[in-house]
């Protein structure tokens, strides 16, 4: 239902999204292939589907190698593997570049901030928070249980984050305004709220790529501050 990218994706039909499907108007279009988020998408539904005799194939990427090789699976499912193998090994080249550009980078201790009611940020094991690693930062909620955890406000003051980020949706610029009422955080002393834009960082496909630049511009300018 969210898809937006490449533009021509707007024009095809919407059957749900990531907590329900319509099962009726995914079958009457009689697709050869079902691609399945393990982290969103309804098992039981998907699982009927299988029943029905349609293909399904899970994702469930936890790592920029992950997406690489999603793409690759993809791509030779579709019968486009040359394209699929290009394109993953553009992913790699362009992380791995990243990756050694910002290895001795200072560390910045990072809030981010996926929801404001209930307040919710990623743990380590989850993509952004590997993108932050990968920027020199550190996720101060990283080491929660939770992939997607709840948090408290007190917990924010008590972990100071150095820089708070969150992803760039109409109104969030709102969650980082409503920090500015705690002067005592190291993020909000030194100017550091930020807001990133969410297609590139908040969605697991190549794109990412693009998200972890700019995410690693950000914690750049996060360390000029301090």
């Amino acid at each position: 239902a969210w898809n937006d990218f490449p533009p021509e994706a707007t024009e095809l039909p919407q059957v749900g999204d990531a907590n329900r499907l319509d099962l009726e108007a995914i079958v009457s279009l009689a697709p050869d292939l079902v691609v399945a988020w393990v982290d969103g998408n309804s098992r039981s539904q998907l699982e009927r589907l299988s029943d029905l005799g349609i293909p399904v194939f899970w994702l469930a990427p936890r790592t920029f190698g992950d997406i690489a090789r999603a793409v690759e699976d993809l791509a030779l499912l579709t019968g486009q593997p040359a394209v699929g193998k290009a394109r993953a090994e553009s992913f790699r080249e362009g992380i791995d570049r990243l990756e050694s550009r910002y290895a001795g980078a200072q560390p910045v201790r990072v809030f981010y901030q996926i929801w404001d009611q209930p307040l919710m940020t990623v743990n380590r094991e989850e993509l952004i928070s590997k993108a932050i690693t990968l920027c020199g930062g550190i996720n101060v909620f990283g080491t929660l249980s939770r992939l997607v955890p709840r948090i408290s406000t007190e917990a924010v003051l008590a972990a100071n984050p150095e820089a708070i980020v969150t992803a760039g949706q109409a109104g969030n610029d709102q969650w980082l305004e409503a920090w500015t009422q705690f002067p005592e955080l190291a993020a909000v002393a030194a100017g550091n709220l930020f807001l990133e834009p969410p297609d590139l960082l908040a969605r697991p496909t190549l794109r990412m790529l693009d998200g972890t630049r700019h995410l690693c511009q950000t914690l750049e300018q996060a360390r000029a501050n301090l």
